[in-house]
């Protein structure tokens, strides 16, 4: 049996990352863990969280929890933190459009996707014309958008 995982991307500002990978990805905000009612009651039964006073981390809205409404994909949580995105991702997101259909249609796809991102926010980085786009995020983390394959 395979391990479930969760993805985590470090921002500056949670709700505007938040808002794009929810249009991006087609992901509801999740619920909070049983048995509380809100993210600020899962939050505070941490009790004060350590850290260097800049607030980072303190509340819901330091934070989003996304969730794939069908519960397919991995979750995806946002997380505000003090420090700058320095360097490229190790680890990417590669959004997937249909992949069946001529070459030329998979690619009308692909740049059809990016289109839609860079409406909602996002970044054209470079096109490998014919495989992929790779895109940023409003805060710069990198993407790709290619054909899904299988």
């Amino acid at each position: 049996m395979a391990t479930r995982f969760d993805l985590t991307l470090d921002c500056a500002d949670a709700p505007l990352l938040a808002d794009f990978w929810k249009t991006a990805l087609g992901y509801v905000d999740a619920p909070p863990p049983a048995p509380f009612a809100t993210r600020e009651e899962w939050l505070a039964s941490f009790g004060p969280l350590p850290g260097d006073g800049d607030g980072a981390g303190d509340s819901a809205d330091d934070g989003a929890w996304l969730c794939d409404p069908a519960g397919v994909g991995p979750r995806l949580s946002i997380l505000k933190v003090p420090e700058p995105k320095t360097a490229k991702n190790r680890l990417h997101i590669d959004v997937r459009v249909p992949g069946h259909g001529a070459p030329q249609e998979r690619w009308a796809r692909i740049e059809s996707e990016a289109d839609r991102l860079v409406r909602a926010g996002g970044t054209i980085l470079d096109e490998f014309d014919g495989h992929h786009i790779l895109m940023a995020d409003p805060e710069g983390n990198e993407f790709c958008v290619a054909a899904a394959t299988g």
